[in-house]
């Protein structure tokens, strides 16, 4: 089920002919709506899904959304402090993508339900962001669509982790239905 489908206020939905506006995503949408989301890669393996968003209490930016991967009906999975800045929006396929291999993703810096780290931490959150190519002073959101600035346009963007790639817009848009690039 996509955020559209968890859209319990409408904030999503086309305007009709009575001439309602389309209403506010995908430039800002409601966290709640983003929990369960699908996470997949540029390989369009799928990664895991958002099983929350953090935010920065001091910023009001958010910092990370952590996601699961792994195991069965949520015995053993692992959970993953993703930086924000690291999720590019699929708006075309209402999905997140992340550029980590999936077997990268295995040896990526995680936890488990009952044991969180301390996010605040700083050097717990340089580990994270240095793991995911992102910027720890660069606040940023995930970048959409076309001309949003995507991956491997600065030193806060992911790689895309297909050999010989640098990242480019243009490289991850060859995702079946992606509008990225």
């Amino acid at each position: 089920m996509g955020y559209s489908e968890r859209d319990k206020y409408g904030m999503y939905k086309a305007g009709d002919t009575s001439g309602d506006s389309p209403g506010p995503g995908p430039a800002l949408m409601g966290a709640d709506t983003l929990l369960g989301e699908k996470v997949v890669n540029a390989y369009d393996i799928e990664l895991g899904d958002i099983k929350e968003i953090m935010l920065d209490m001091q910023t009001g930016q958010v910092a990370y959304a952590v996601l699961a991967f792994g195991g069965f009906m949520g015995m053993g999975e692992k959970l993953f402090a993703v930086p924000w800045q690291a999720l590019h929006l699929d708006t075309a396929n209402k999905r997140f993508l992340l550029n980590v291999d999936k077997d990268r993703l295995k040896t990526a810096p995680g936890f488990n339900k009952d044991a969180w780290p301390d996010m605040a931490d700083m050097q717990w959150a340089n580990t994270i962001h240095s793991f995911y190519g992102t910027d720890p002073s660069r606040p940023r959101g995930p970048s959409m669509g076309p001309g949003a600035g995507g991956l491997g346009t600065d030193s806060g963007s992911s790689l895309d982790p297909r050999a010989g790639n640098q990242g480019g817009d243009t490289d991850i848009s060859r995702i079946r239905g992606s509008n990225i690039g």
